[in-house]
């Protein structure tokens, strides 16, 4: 019964802005946010091949970023092979469409250059060989699209979750192969300075999820902090947006993008959705609701939520320079249709989230 109140009352107040616009509304959203910050959209090869999707694509968004076709694996699978086809492909459609490209991602865990690790017998190589072998796959690809990425995520979720360590000093960082191998942050703070060489006006972001988390959001914080301080050219921090219908609530939004306000000069949301459970974050299990029926209550709960989502980054438009949905459509979506996570359906229609996300640009 409260939440029914809630969504009752929340649902009340956007139909004040929704009607107030009805002249509006055959704004798309990057016009909508014009005034604020850009629109970003995660692509497939499909979304710009296929005519439907990609004049969607041209008419909402002014920021992509390649799901995962300039992702390390993607495009550097083995020592000396590169395969461009796929990235080539997503980088023109922008140049050709006057379109801004977000890279995704120089250096992750995962979808990484295996290979990059380890020596031909198999063993972990020395942090100065993979330092090496970091540097000449950043500049490669750093080089190659610099006429058209605008900005880099740099490095992507290197900071654990969980809670910290009652009985000492709190390890923040992922214990991924990077980790084992180097035994500190150096390979994070290597990454900034190869991008920095590489391209000096891109803009270098930190990315992660689960980053309104407190414990992780601090944890993010100290880090960025401590690296800025000792001229670790990061420029900016990602969060990912992975959110559901229960949380993060608005405060601990609000808490996030202001505490990462205090030391960088850029913040994006770089990779958000909304499911219709209670998972949230990057993590990649998760249930897919294959049997789930959405019910109305739950896609009023994802209407709230994405109007405060976006309320909160329009006050801080005065570093938010860009909000991306992470795909283009449910049917697109990593979580899969089932989870009911982004504002076009599996036949790329508006839902009423998508209306209440634009008038809200336009109030």
């Amino acid at each position: 019964m409260i939440m029914k109140k809630i969504l009752f009352f929340a649902l009340c107040g956007l139909s004040v802005f929704t009607g107030a616009n009805a002249q509006d509304s055959e704004k798309s959203l990057k016009e909508a946010y014009k005034d604020y910050f850009m629109i970003g959209v995660a692509v497939n090869q499909r979304n710009i091949s296929d005519s439907m999707q990609s004049s969607l694509v041209r008419r909402e968004f002014n920021s992509i970023t390649a799901e995962n076709d300039m992702k390390p694996v993607s495009v550097h699978p083995e020592e000396g092979k590169w395969t461009w086809e796929k990235a080539d492909r997503i980088a023109n459609f922008c140049r050709q469409n006057g379109i801004k490209l977000r890279g995704h991602a120089l250096m992750w865990h995962n979808q990484m250059c295996e290979w990059m690790f380890y020596d031909k017998q198999h063993n972990l190589v020395s942090k100065e060989v993979l330092f090496e072998r970091m540097r000449e796959h950043i500049h490669t690809v750093v080089n190659r699209y610099k006429d058209v990425v605008y900005c880099w995520d740099v490095f992507n979720e290197a900071i654990k979750d969980g809670p910290r360590n009652p009985e000492g000093m709190d390890q923040p960082l992922r214990e991924s192969t990077f980790y084992k191998i180097c035994g500190n942050d150096e390979y994070i703070r290597k990454a900034f300075q190869f991008a920095r060489e590489a391209d000096p006006n891109a803009i270098l972001f930190y990315n992660d999820y689960n980053e309104c988390d407190p414990v992780k959001r601090d944890r993010i914080y100290e880090m960025v902090k401590e690296m800025k301080a000792a001229g670790v050219p990061i420029d900016g921090i990602g969060m990912q947006g992975h959110y559901n219908i229960y949380g993060p609530s608005e405060e601990d939004i609000e808490a996030a993008v202001s505490k990462y306000a205090e030391i960088v000069d850029h913040i994006h949301v770089t990779e958000l959705d909304i499911r219709v459970n209670k998972e949230m974050g990057g993590q990649l299990r998760f249930s897919r609701n294959e049997n789930a029926k959405i019910t109305e209550e739950q896609k009023q709960m994802q209407e709230v939520k994405y109007a405060t989502v976006f309320r909160v980054m329009r006050q801080h438009a005065d570093k938010m320079d860009c909000v991306t949905f992470w795909n283009l459509s449910d049917r697109d979506s990593w979580l899969g249709v089932n989870n009911y996570p982004l504002p076009f359906d599996k036949e790329y229609k508006p839902k009423n989230a998508y209306r209440v996300i634009r008038d809200f640009g336009n109030k």
